[in-house]
């Protein structure tokens, strides 16, 4: 039995979009990068934050294979997939004063880099979180279709968006409403690109930093596999090493 047309279809269109990131998003990324590096050389630390399925963008980031063992992510509850019933995310996303809480609970300081992952950059658990970072003296790294991002109103009672406040801005090139494929008998779209697409940034992100340290002869904490052999012992001796860096432990 073949797969249905509408998923070449979404290879396709993904494969589109992962050049034109490449094609368009490369100076961002670059810059993004040198802000980490810079921060975490400056005795600062580096965090990642995402609501709802944006925060796949943070797991991607922290204790992985190939990953940085100094990329933490910024969770809470009340946003993440995990919450019950689910339906609370939407609702905390747009609730004002939920990003500055989430924020001041958080062990980000003034001098770390703060990297936003929010598809449409609407929100306030995102915008207030990066305004109010900013004010505190934090790098803030937006990761935003703006696409999507453009076509839409600001829920944040401030009336900015996300990529209205950020230091740098990384555009993931996505689809408006994110689902893109029109599927004949389906009334809405399906085929989100986000997910994919923000892992694809979190990924080039990272190698970019692991290349900035490599080439001024400076070690890269990467993490193993802990499936292969070593790599448990390997990746407990980052973790000990870098211990006051890390705040997922």
């Amino acid at each position: 039995m073949k797969m249905t047309p509408y998923a070449a279809e979404f290879h396709r269109h993904i494969a589109e979009i992962l050049e034109r990131i490449m094609e368009t998003q490369g100076e961002a990324i670059a810059e993004a990068a040198v802000r980490m590096k810079r921060a975490f050389e400056e005795g600062h630390n580096i965090f990642a934050f995402g609501p709802g399925h944006a925060g796949m963008f943070a797991e991607e980031m922290f204790y992985r294979a190939g990953g940085l063992a100094i990329t933490n992510p910024l969770f809470s509850s009340g946003v993440n997939c995990e919450a019950r019933p689910i339906t609370v995310t939407t609702a905390l996303e747009q609730l004002p004063g939920y990003g500055t809480a989430v924020l001041e609970n958080s062990p980000v300081k003034p001098g770390d880099a703060l990297l936003i992952h929010s598809v449409a950059g609407r929100n306030p658990v995102a915008v207030e979180m990066a305004d109010r970072a900013r004010e505190k003296g934090i790098c803030v790294i937006g990761i935003v279709n703006m696409d999507y991002a453009s076509r839409v109103a600001s829920r944040d009672p401030s009336g900015k968006m996300l990529q209205d406040i950020c230091d740098v801005v990384i555009d993931t090139c996505g689809d408006y409403g994110d689902a893109f494929l029109s599927i004949e008998g389906l009334k809405t779209k399906a085929g989100p690109t986000s997910s994919i697409l923000g892992s694809f940034i979190a990924n080039l992100l990272t190698i970019q930093l692991i290349s900035l340290f490599l080439g001024e002869g400076k070690e890269a904490p990467v993490f193993q596999s802990a499936n292969v052999d070593g790599g448990g012992a390997y990746n407990q001796d980052l973790l000990e090493r870098y211990r006051d860096r890390i705040f997922y432990l």
